[in-house]
């Protein structure tokens, strides 16, 4: 038989196909097409240049072979084949060595996410490159005060009668028109859904989106400059972990910046419909530079505050001490202890990738305080589904 290897592959259920991972691989191991994004087993070197850049951790995937899976094989999954059982070649082995690349391949970066035991069902990839949706255009409102260094836009997307079911958590790609400098249909861009399940209107078959306009994004400039009735392509829904639990006793922090807040608009908005008269059930811990920067802020000073803390982080406020995310985590160090201990707390973080390790640092020095160990608790909430990350 082969000799065995590790192959490097990718989770469909939870890649987004954003194809950072695409355009990180310096030796072009990794290639799409309509459905799915695969690795070249061929090409791939093991360079990892590919890991930190994914938001989802669905890159970060790896199996022992006896036969590498071909790029026809990948492009055909739904969902990432278990592993096979492989036997050692033992004229070969002075040891195991099926165990040696076995404990290889589950050393991954992170630790496979997962979505919480009762969050529903979600539907993924129902709209390709090749077979995209159709959407409308209803509503293009800015969020952030005009003049601020920051445009942030609320869109609202109506499907009419096509399906698009989408949760809350879940996100969905826009095909900026026109070609790219090779003559091909640009790749898609991802953003998270903003809007609650049933609707940005409650009934209504309409999604929203929350998109900050960037000097030289080609799609972020379109999306921002969209037109009442204007028609855009959409792909998707993508994501099968970010999912908020289906449980009125689960307890959600939320930590996030800018347009990190998107999902937890929609966590917000959809736990409101659900269950209105809970109390305590929701901690929101969000960032930006200035209160006219913060996307949805007049909006989230509505919501009462015995449904859901609000904890905001403001680095440039004039007259006032820089404050991040991480330093609010600090200043309720009690509350997030309690959460940490509790079954039923969740932790998402989305927004920048540059968060993530102060957020990192400050759940772990609050859990050092109390003698605890984070790594510990991190790992046990990630294969429980309480606690997801999306970072960009």
């Amino acid at each position: 038989m082969n000799k065995p290897l590790k192959q490097h592959v990718i989770d469909p259920e939870i890649c987004i196909r954003c194809y950072t991972c695409e355009m990180a691989c310096p030796v072009e191991a990794i290639e799409h097409d309509d459905n799915n994004v695969v690795v070249d087993a061929s090409k791939c070197n093991f360079c990892m240049d590919c890991i930190p850049v994914c938001p989802t951790g669905s890159i970060d995937n790896w199996r022992v072979v006896a036969d590498p899976y071909s790029l026809d094989d990948q492009y055909e999954w739904m969902e990432l084949p278990e592993q096979e059982e492989i036997e050692a070649n033992e004229d070969e082995a002075e040891e195991d060595p099926i165990a040696a690349l076995l404990a290889q391949a589950h050393a991954g970066a992170g630790g496979k996410a997962k979505a919480p035991a009762t969050a529903s069902k979600p539907a993924i990839n129902m709209y390709n490159l090749g077979k995209p949706a159709e959407a409308t255009v209803t509503g293009n409102f800015r969020l952030t005060e005009a003049g601020s260094d920051s445009d942030v836009r609320h869109i609202i997307l109506d499907l009419g009668g096509l399906p698009f079911p989408v949760l809350e958590g879940q996100s969905l790609g826009i095909i900026a028109p026109g070609k790219d400098a090779d003559g091909k249909a640009h790749l898609p861009r991802l953003y998270s859904v903003s809007s609650p399940r049933d609707g940005e209107r409650a009934g209504y078959h309409n999604i929203s989106l929350t998109v900050k306009r960037e000097e030289h994004g080609l799609c972020s400039n379109y999306i921002c400059d969209l037109k009442v009735g204007d028609k855009v392509s959409l792909t998707g829904p993508f994501g099968a972990t970010f999912l908020m639990p289906s449980d009125p006793e689960a307890h959600l922090l939320m930590i996030c910046t800018g347009t990190g807040s998107a999902p937890f608009r929609a966590f917000t908005m959809h736990r409101q419909r659900e269950f209105p008269s809970l109390n305590g059930s929701l901690t929101l811990v969000f960032g930006a530079r200035r209160p006219a920067e913060l996307p949805y802020f007049g909006p989230l000073k509505k919501v009462p505050d015995s449904f859901m803390s609000k904890l905001f982080a403001f680095s440039r406020e004039t007259g006032e001490k820089k404050a991040y995310v991480q330093d609010r985590l600090r200043d309720e160090a009690d509350r997030v202890l309690t959460l940490m201990k509790d079954p039923k707390g969740y932790i998402y973080i989305c927004g920048l990738k540059a968060m993530e390790q102060g957020v990192d640092q400050a759940l772990s020095d609050i859990a050092r305080s109390a003698g605890l160990d984070w790594m510990a608790i991190r790992d046990e909430m990630r294969e429980d589904g309480r606690y997801h990350v999306e970072t960009y």
